[in-house]
């Protein structure tokens, strides 16, 4: 396919705004859209608005104004075609007078699909599949996960020492690693729809699970707080239900059964920040899709793994993840992977709204 250098620059300024509203757009897909004028020049650019708000390409245009006409639309999601709380955004485009589109990653579902189709048959050239792979792993992976298995994305984050350990002989495990990585940790939560946790680390920790910012304060956009208590083990008093921030108290005895819960609420992009025991449950079900380690260049040599029995007993069974990429965070390292498994989904309809 022919793609220009504008274009690609483009695409890589769509998927930067794509992950600019991850944990925000849900169950909608996080889609960036940039406008190129008629010579190249960008012109416009934009992101999805919550539910019921514009989508891309029409927060893209608005910005782009008149300089659209005869221009690129480059965007990280087919354009739908389909009528929801907003309007289809191909007719949009039509009305703009774009000349070409640029899309990244064809719509999966039947019922948003045939937008690419309805812009040729209006005489737009369009091109599809432009550095696809990038997308999908990007802002568009937790939609794509529910459009496929109708489950939510799961990012486990785990902080641990050197030697693997979450927390010293005695329990006590605050503050593993420094203040860069504990920023960045909620920094990471507010890219989720919600933060899950067992009634173990509740109690153990009791931990607030809200997103602050740099002065310590709570942000105006929280996850929903989910606590894992088959046993009714959370007291009332538990930081989690102190209404910073929305919570859910779930019983299900399976990970799978918790995230069908979780996808039912809309939620599509998941943070386990669970222990060892709770990690281990989604490893072993095969429903972790990315692992975020902050690792601390600490040794305990005692104390409890980062994660539980994985039921695994030769090397040759081992859960191999591959590395995406690593991040200095101060004096620790923030390691980010992917298990090498193939999820073995299917393609279900579920259209945007």
């Amino acid at each position: 396919m022919s793609v220009s250098e504008a274009e690609r620059r483009g695409m890589a300024r769509a998927r930067e705004l794509g992950e600019s509203v991850l944990g925000t757009t849900s169950p909608n897909p996080a889609v960036g859209a940039v406008i190129l004028a008629a010579d190249g020049t960008p012109v416009g650019e934009g992101a999805t608005a919550a539910p019921g708000g514009p989508h891309a390409e029409v927060a893209a245009l608005a910005q782009a104004g008149d300089h659209a006409r005869g221009g690129t639309a480059v965007v990280t999601l087919e354009p739908c075609a389909h009528t929801g709380r907003t309007g289809p955004c191909a007719d949009v485009l039509l009305a703009a007078g774009i000349a070409r589109v640029v899309v990244a990653v064809p719509e999966p579902t039947e019922l948003a699909g045939g937008g690419a189709e309805r812009l040729r048959a209006a005489g737009v050239d369009v091109v599809v599949g432009v550095e696809q792979a990038a997308a999908e792993a990007g802002a568009l992976a937790g939609w794509l996960t529910g459009v496929r298995e109708q489950r939510p994305f799961v990012v486990w984050k785990v902080a641990a020492t050197l030697d693997g350990r979450v927390a010293a002989a005695d329990g006590t495990s605050r503050w593993i690693t420094g203040e860069e990585a504990r920023v960045a940790v909620h920094r990471l939560r507010a890219t989720c729809d919600a933060v899950v946790v067992g009634s173990g680390t509740a109690l153990a920790d009791d931990p607030q699970l809200t997103v602050r910012d740099a002065d310590g304060r709570n942000a105006g956009r929280q996850p929903l707080r989910v606590v894992v208590d088959r046993r009714d083990r959370l007291p009332s008093t538990a930081r989690v239900l102190d209404g910073a921030a929305p919570t859910y108290v779930s019983r299900a005895d399976s990970p799978g059964e918790l995230l069908t819960e979780l996808f039912g609420r809309d939620v599509r992009r998941v943070l386990l920040e669970g222990g060892p025991t709770l990690a281990a449950a989604f490893l072993r079900a095969g429903l972790v899709d990315e692992a975020v380690v902050h690792l601390a260049p600490t040794l305990l040599g005692a104390g409890p793994s980062l994660v539980g029995d994985l039921g695994i007993s030769t090397i040759t069974g081992a859960l191999s993840l591959s590395l995406v990429d690593v991040t200095p965070l101060g004096g620790d390292l923030q390691m980010r992977l992917r298990p090498t498994r193939h999820t073995g989904g299917h393609q279900h309809a579920d259209g945007r709204s």
